[in-house]
């Protein structure tokens, strides 16, 4: 099957080239020269304009967009929108806000081009591994796009099957869903993210309570020098908290013990707050994965006024000397 890509990046590339190892041709446009140049050298037809990926794809057409939320994904798919003809898909495979994507499909109704949004999970591993994917659209146009995502989702791989209806449909086994109209897709995948969000805090906050218990602060014999590096080994094995990112800890563990090659800072993509806002929206309780989120947002500062007046205050009422750096 045809494809055109837009956003040659990290994961827009290797979807290129698991696409092509499986047989599917590919015209890809970046505004990096070299990103479309490499993968022309790898079988692709690389192209230099919207325009110029619009005439070299056959109808109906289906391209790709695989840019940051935003700005670059509007603007690209409001060009493609006035150059594509009824019966083409535009697929925005990034992370873009959900109601975005309802909204982006509403102003393309009457051009008679169709929307996709696919929430796509798999990072940088995707061209080995496969993506996982959450789809939004109608089922006409994901139906007729299911060679291209079949291609591109992990499959079942050795995985235990989990008992499910016999009627159940068998494309999440394989790695991605038709999660429902335009805009479901990326919902999924923004409470997704937001889950990823609570599992790094979690173990972030686990391996730092490990990381303390050799504190000069406790009592000599409460001490213990643990080795982070073998505790993630095992507790991948046979643990309850086993998982891919625990797989991801112990392997940067392996090689830094101390971490000292990272600051610390950790950014958001955005899809963390936007889970927060439904969770408001529904008066749903969502206390973990807010509560990860903010500490992504403390990870880039230095001490706040907030937590200088809460120094003053405990030296206020109680006399309390601030401590030190922390050992």
């Amino acid at each position: 099957m045809q494809l055109g890509v837009i956003g040659l990046g990290r994961m827009g590339g290797n979807i290129v080239r698991r696409l092509m190892k499986n047989g599917h041709e590919c015209v890809v446009y970046d505004r990096d020269a070299k990103a479309v140049g490499g993968l022309a050298q790898d079988g692709a037809t690389g192209v230099k304009s919207l325009e110029e990926m619009v005439k070299a794809l056959k109808s109906p057409r289906a391209v790709w967009v695989m840019l940051p939320a935003g700005a670059p994904t509007e603007e690209t798919v409001a060009a493609l929108g006035k150059l594509m003809a009824p019966g083409d898909t535009i697929i925005d495979g990034g992370n873009s806000f959900y109601k975005d994507d309802i909204r982006r499909a509403k102003a393309l109704g009457p051009t008679g081009v169709t929307y996709m949004d696919v929430g796509t999970s798999g990072g940088v591993w995707g061209l080995e591994r496969g993506y996982c994917m959450m789809v939004g659209g109608d089922k006409q146009t994901v139906d007729r796009l299911d060679p291209i995502l079949k291609t591109l989702a992990p499959g079942a791989g050795t995985i235990p099957l989990t008992k499910r209806a016999e009627d159940a449909d068998p494309r999440a086994v394989e790695g991605y869903i038709h999660a429902g109209p335009v805009g479901a897709g990326h919902f999924v995948k923004m409470v997704h993210n937001s889950i990823e969000y609570g599992l790094m805090q979690a173990y972030a906050e686990g391996f730092d309570i490990l990381a303390g218990k050799n504190s000069p602060t406790l009592p000599e014999a409460e001490r213990f020098d643990l080795n982070l590096t073998d505790i993630a080994e095992v507790w991948r094995r046979g643990s309850v908290i086993s998982s891919w990112l625990l797989d991801l800890t112990a392997q940067a563990l392996a090689g830094d013990s101390r971490l000292e090659g990272y600051t610390g800072a950790v950014d958001d993509s955005g899809e963390g707050r936007w889970a927060i806002d439904a969770a408001v929206e529904e008066a749903v309780p969502a206390v973990v994965l807010s509560a990860s989120l903010f500490a992504r947002f403390r990870s880039r500062q230095e001490h706040t006024l907030g937590e200088k007046l809460l120094s003053a205050m405990r030296f206020g009422f109680g006399g309390h000397v601030e401590i030190g750096p922390k050992p």
